[in-house]
């Protein structure tokens, strides 16, 4: 399925993003502006276990490539802001 493993980090972290934008500018308003809660524990939970999946590629990414921490810490920031992981997978594909 995947080339090599920053493929991987590409893919997870492009659907980790994804997940990331539906919690923000869709659950999280049905949560609070229509008394929804279940949005967020659904797509909170999924985009958890995304988030920790990609951590962990990264981490496997970081020993075997041997990134520095500067890059690393790109990495871990395009994580938790939102879009930021669609600019790390564009500039990995570059990379590849």
């Amino acid at each position: 399925m995947f080339r090599n493993i920053i493929d991987q980090l590409r893919i997870v972290g492009f659907i980790e993003g994804i997940s990331f934008l539906l919690l923000l500018f869709i659950a999280m308003p049905l949560k609070y502006m229509f008394n929804q809660p279940l949005a967020v524990t659904i797509v909170g939970g999924l985009h958890g276990i995304l988030f920790v999946w990609f951590m962990i590629v990264l981490g496997i990414v970081t020993l075997r490539y041997k990134w520095s921490v500067k890059k690393v810490a790109g990495a871990v920031l395009a994580s938790v802001i939102p879009f930021g992981t669609f600019v790390l997978e564009r500039r990995l594909r570059d990379q590849v």
